[in-house]
């Protein structure tokens, strides 16, 4: 599924759209260059999940948990050197209790659930203009694929196969 956004209010908008079909146990895969749009795309999931506070980069702390309908754990792994420094951190404890978001997650794929969500954020024309695909991976993201076309139809969203 693909969308085009225009601003990064947008993103946000196409974000907490997706965000309100999460459930405990997701876990979605945030992948783009540098300055792509995926702490945006973070803060837009968090608020479709009934996130009030702030969302910022996990970039220096590497994780931060927030207190939603399911609480978000909005990781982010660029800094990580081995992917068990993914495991000390203790995320695969969690997975079933929360929405885990995992910025620069192709790195460390492997190492993450197989059933799982990955974004592609890429710059698109203009300054926040942004091109976002969402493929889905498992069974049990296959039962809410039409859901999630139904929720991004309005921004434009077009199916496509995953």
């Amino acid at each position: 599924m693909m969308v085009r956004t225009r601003s990064a209010d947008e993103t946000r908008a196409v974000a907490a759209a997706l965000g309100a079909l999460l459930e405990a146990g997701d876990v979605v895969l945030l992948v783009g260059d540098l300055g792509a749009g995926k702490t945006t795309f973070a803060q837009g999931v968090a608020r479709g999940l009934g996130v009030r506070e702030p969302v910022t980069s996990p970039t220096f702390t590497i994780v931060q948990e927030y207190r939603g309908r399911v609480p978000v754990a909005h990781v982010d792994v660029y800094r990580l050197d081995r992917l068990q420094e993914l495991h000390d951190l203790g995320l695969d404890e969690h997975y079933d209790e929360r929405v885990t978001l995992v910025e620069w997650g192709e790195a460390v794929a492997r190492a993450l659930p197989p059933e799982h969500a990955v974004v592609r954020l890429e710059a698109a024309g203009g300054d926040d203009e942004r091109l976002v695909t969402v493929e889905t991976r498992g069974t049990r993201w296959r039962r809410r694929r039409a859901a999630i076309e139904d929720a991004l139809a309005p921004f434009g969203g077009r199916g496509g196969e995953n």
